[in-house]
């Protein structure tokens, strides 16, 4: 679904604003790692509460502008990271625990001579 409108440069410039007016300037990576795994906690009693998940994502932004990017930044990061993870080769699902992260194939083979 497509919401007609919606700018995410924008968004991520509100957001910031927001967030700075109500917790302050600076990095404050502790602070927003530590407020990670408290989401992270509450999406593990229950997987199925989107608030949850959009939490963890929002903190995420959250802290890509504190450590100093800006909103083209962290949209142009998005775009690449996902066209990156496109782009690498993967296990098949089916043979992996659906408990336990699945890791893109790394390469073991020596690019030396």
């Amino acid at each position: 679904m497509v919401l007609d409108g919606f700018d995410m440069l924008a968004h991520l410039a509100r957001q910031r604003e927001w967030s700075e007016a109500t917790f302050g300037p600076g990095p404050r990576t502790k602070g927003v790692i530590d407020h990670i795994r408290k989401e992270l906690s509450e999406i593990e009693a229950d997987p199925s509460d989107i608030a949850e998940w959009i939490d963890v994502t929002i903190l995420a932004l959250d802290g890509a502008w504190r450590a100093g990017h800006s909103p083209e930044q962290i949209v142009a990061a998005l775009i690449a990271k996902q066209t990156k993870n496109e782009g690498r080769d993967w296990p098949d699902w089916r043979t992996m625990s659906p408990d336990q992260a699945i890791e893109h194939v790394r390469s073991t083979a020596s690019t030396k001579p």
